[in-house]
């Protein structure tokens, strides 16, 4: 007597349609859902010309005056720590050269121990 044979399977054409229509569905979805929810906004150009800016916003407007801008408000700190005078005068309060500061604050924190 012979051994059974298993039956050979073949796949249905119905279950191969159904297979690809599940497939589509499946990439119309991504495609949806890249384009509805992972889309980035496009970022506003930067480098044009402002309009309608007050007087202490414009150095914002472009890279140029940003830039002008720094370098204007680093030259006066260079120049507030290297001279003397006054901040207010009626209170009494002056600015310093920054070296010579220190050297007061040493000297103070000397005598106090």
């Amino acid at each position: 007597m012979s051994e059974p044979t298993a039956p050979v399977l073949r796949p249905r054409p119905v279950s191969l349609v159904t297979i690809a229509v599940i497939l589509a569905l499946l990439g119309l979805f991504l495609v949806f859902a890249d384009w509805a929810y992972l889309r980035h906004p496009v970022p506003a150009p930067q480098n044009e010309a402002a309009d309608n800016l007050s007087k202490d916003q414009a150095w914002k407007a472009t890279p140029a005056t940003r830039r002008a801008y720094l370098a204007e408000l680093r030259a006066k700190q260079a120049k507030q720590g290297a001279t003397y005078g006054w901040v207010d005068q009626k209170t009494g309060v002056v600015q310093l050269p920054i070296e010579r500061a220190m050297e007061l604050v040493i000297k103070e924190q000397g005598s106090a121990q």
